[in-house]
C-alpha cells in the first residue's frame, strides 16, 4: 500500500461548514494517507476553505431495487452520489468507498450527478412488463441538496413522474422541495405522492454541527408548513435518532412537527456502519469532549455492545431497554399526537394509487389518445 502525503490541517481539523472531520481513506482504497508538515506554510496561514465539485456521469441505470424487509419502499432513484448537506451522522458515507474516494470530506465536497437520469427513467417506465409501484426519492442521498438547483435532475424526474401518474415518496430535510409544489400538489389530488421532511432535533447549535450545510431545523418545519398548505399529504422523520445527545427531542419534534401538519411520524435509530465509526466517535471528540465516551457507550447499548449491528429489523431501531425506551416514547408521543392514524378528515390514510400509470410517450412520438 502506497502512502500518500495529506497536508495536517486536512488530516484532523474540521473544515468551517463541513461535516467530516478529514478526508480518511476509504476501504477499498490502495493508497493510504498520512499528514506530514512540508514547510512551505506558516502554520497561521490557513488553508484555501474546501470547494464542491461535481462530476457529470452519465448512468448505465437509474433504479434502484431492494427487498429489505425492514424498507418500506421496493424502488428508488438516487440522481446524485455524496452529498453536500455534509451531515456527519449520514449511513450513506461508505458508499463513496466504491468509487475509491473518502467517506470524509470527499462525500460533502466531490458530487456525482447523473445526468442522463431522466432519459434512463423513461425507457425503464416504457419497458414492455414494468409493474409500477412507489419510488422513493432521497432514500440514499439528498435529492433536493444544493446542486439540484442547477441540474434539475430531481426536478425532471418529478416531471416525468407526473406525466405517467406514476407514485413516488420523497424524504429529505431541504425546503428547495417547495420549488415543485406546482408538480407535487396536483399529484397528491390523485393521491400519488407522499413527502416526508427529516427533523432530528430542534437544537439549532446541535443542528448546525451535525448538519452543516442542510436547511435550519426551523425552516425544515416551515416547509412542512407549505406542503401541508399546498394538499400534499406530509409527514416527519425524526432520524437520526442520537442516543444521549439528540434523543431528547423526540416529543419536541413530533409536537412541532404535528403542528405545522405533519399526519404521519417514524424514526431511525443512529446507524454507523463501516467507516461512519470512526468519523463519528472522531466528530463527537471534536465537539463534544466530556460527552463522548457517554454517547458511545449507549450507542453500543443499542447495537449488541457494538458500535454497528447491521441485521434487518434491528438495524434501524436497535436492541435493549434504551432501545426498547425510544420506541415506547416514540409511539405515546404519536398517539397522543394523532400521528400515523387518520387524515385531517377523519379518513384511514389510503396507499399510493398504483392504478393511475401509463407508460411514456417515446421522445418525439404523438400518442394516440
Amino acid at each position: 500500500m502506497r502512502s500518500i502525503p495529506l497536508h495536517p490541517a486536512r488530516a484532523g481539523t474540521a473544515e468551517k461548514s463541513r461535516g467530516a472531520p478529514d478526508a480518511r481513506q476509504g476501504r477499498f482504497e490502495k493508497d493510504a494517507r498520512e499528514a506530514f508538515d512540508d514547510g512551505w506554510t506558516p502554520d497561521d496561514e490557513p488553508l484555501p476553505a474546501l470547494e464542491t465539485s461535481v462530476t457529470e456521469e452519465r448512468a448505465r441505470s437509474i433504479i434502484s431495487r431492494n427487498e429489505s424487509p425492514d424498507v418500506p419502499f421496493s424502488q428508488s432513484i438516487n440522481p446524485y452520489r455524496g452529498c453536500e448537506h455534509g451531515c456527519i451522522y449520514c449511513y450513506a458515507r461508505p458508499s463513496h468507498s466504491y468509487l475509491e474516494m473518502s467517506p470524509g470530506l470527499d462525500f460533502e465536497t466531490r458530487l456525482y450527478a447523473k445526468t442522463n437520469a431522466v432519459e434512463l427513467l423513461r425507457a425503464e417506465l416504457g419497458r414492455r412488463g414494468y409493474v409500477p409501484s412507489p419510488i422513493a426519492l432521497g432514500a440514499n442521498t439528498d435529492c433536493y441538496q444544493p446542486v439540484e438547483r442547477k441540474y434539475r435532475l430531481t426536478r425532471g424526474i418529478v416531471e416525468l413522474l407526473a406525466e405517467c401518474d406514476h407514485p413516488l415518496t420523497i424524504v429529505t430535510k431541504s425546503a428547495l422541495v417547495e420549488r415543485d409544489l406546482d408538480l407535487l400538489a396536483p399529484m397528491a389530488r390523485k393521491n400519488l405522492v407522499r413527502a416526508y421532511v427529516s427533523i432530528g432535533t430542534l437544537d439549532r447549535a446541535l443542528s448546525r454541527r451535525l448538519e452543516p450545510r442542510a436547511a435550519s431545523p426551523q425552516r425544515r418545519l416551515d416547509t412542512l408548513r407549505a406542503l401541508s398548505a399546498a394538499g400534499v399529504p406530509c409527514g416527519v422523520m425524526v432520524a437520526p435518532v442520537i442516543p444521549a445527545l439528540s434523543d431528547k427531542s423526540i416529543e419536541e419534534v413530533l409536537e412541532a412537527a404535528s403542528a405545522a401538519g405533519a399526519q404521519t411520524a417514524a424514526y431511525i435509530l443512529m446507524r454507523l456502519p463501516h467507516e461512519l465509526k470512526g468519523l463519528f466517535r472522531e466528530w463527537l471528540g471534536a465537539h463534544y469532549p466530556l460527552r463522548a465516551e457517554h454517547v458511545m457507550s449507549v450507542v453500543q447499548q443499542v447495537r449488541g455492545g457494538k458500535d454497528n449491528d447491521p441485521r434487518f429489523g434491528e438495524r434501524m431501531t436497535g436492541t435493549g431497554l434504551f432501545a426498547d425506551l425510544i420506541g415506547q416514547r416514540f409511539a405515546v408521543a404519536c398517539k397522543r399526537l394523532g400521528l400515523n392514524g387518520r387524515d385531517r378528515g377523519g379518513r384511514e390514510t389510503p396507499a399510493l394509487d398504483t392504478g393511475r400509470f401509463r407508460p411514456p410517450s417515446a421522445a418525439g412520438q404523438l400518442s394516440l389518445f
